[in-house]
């Protein structure tokens, strides 16, 4: 199989400079020989160009979301970028960026295939709106987009209307939620799994009840969006919003391998590693062995 390594070097999602050089540093660290050792052909498009913006610009698109237009120029970006990988029958592997590029991940799979899922590994819901989020910050909100909440220049984001259904989007790991974000739950009655959840009934019992849900609904394509936050802020310093009551790093292969394991994964997302705030390469060490992991148990 092919993979296509897309770059986005992107910060204006979470507003916090240093997740732009993680593509790169990865890069450096011989991410593309890790990915080829396990059978895959890997071509590397390089990185999305991203334009420099000043800070005193990024509320001058939208007075409650920083730097939309260019978020808006990016993800257009990426997803097409996406959906031409997938209609060339290859495996687009984002390496991010801030979690806003998940806009446009999501966009490009939902032109080539509309009945998809979305399993989303992160410590947060990413549900937000520019009416809920209280930081303004992007990164909060591509997910609720995705299933048409929000604003319509992201809702409408590459082509008009919703690209996944809420039913077939699954949050695992979810334990720094927002009011608004949960009341959006509660009145779509979201498929949301906190740590506690998941580790209370089984982790291998969830997944696998996942992918059974899945299946029974004829769902035959997952794309999987990866933040490093879903692991317990202690394992990772390297990641901008870390929260603590997570997942050890073994806990998080075991949930890795099970969705991994079905099948079903055709694209990915790897999001928020900040090496501006790692330490001692802990956290660039961490990414590269998951990654590693990743395409050794895809199949």
């Amino acid at each position: 199989m092919n993979v296509n390594l897309i770059g986005i070097p992107l910060f204006y999602g979470c507003d916090r400079k240093g997740p732009e050089t993680a593509p790169d540093l990865l890069r450096n660290n011989g991410i593309e020989s890790i990915i080829s050792k396990h059978g895959y052909t890997v071509y590397d498009l390089g990185n999305l160009y991203v334009k420099p913006e000043t800070d005193d610009n990024k509320f001058k698109s939208n007075t409650n979301m920083k730097y939309l237009d260019s978020i808006v120029d990016i993800n257009t970006n990426l997803a097409h970028t996406v959906y031409s990988s997938l209609e060339s029958n290859s495996f687009p592997f984002m390496l991010g960026g801030d979690h806003s590029l998940g806009l446009g991940s999501i966009s490009g799979v939902s032109k080539h295939d509309d009945n998809f899922a979305v399993i989303w590994m992160d410590a947060h819901g990413d549900i937000n709106t520019h009416e809920t989020s209280e930081s303004g910050n992007t990164h909060g909100m591509p997910l609720g987009a995705c299933m048409g909440f929000g604003h319509e220049k992201l809702t409408n984001l590459y082509f008009k209307g919703q690209k996944v259904n809420p039913k077939n989007v699954f949050i695992l790991g979810a334990r720094d939620l927002d009011k608004g974000e949960m009341d959006l739950i509660n009145q779509n009655d979201l498929n949301v799994y906190s740590p506690e959840d998941m580790k209370s009934k089984g982790l291998k019992e969830i997944v696998s009840s996942i992918i059974n849900t899945l299946r029974q609904n004829n769902i035959n394509r997952v794309h999987l969006s990866f933040d490093m936050d879903f692991i317990d802020s202690k394992f990772v310093p390297g990641t901008g919003t870390p929260v603590d009551s997570g997942f050890d790093i073994e806990e998080t292969k075991t949930v890795l391998k099970e969705i991994l394991e079905s099948s079903l994964v055709k694209s990915i997302d790897f999001v928020e590693f900040n090496p501006n705030l790692d330490k001692d390469d802990t956290t660039l060490n961490l990414a590269i062995d998951l990654i590693d992991f990743m395409f050794e148990n895809l199949k």
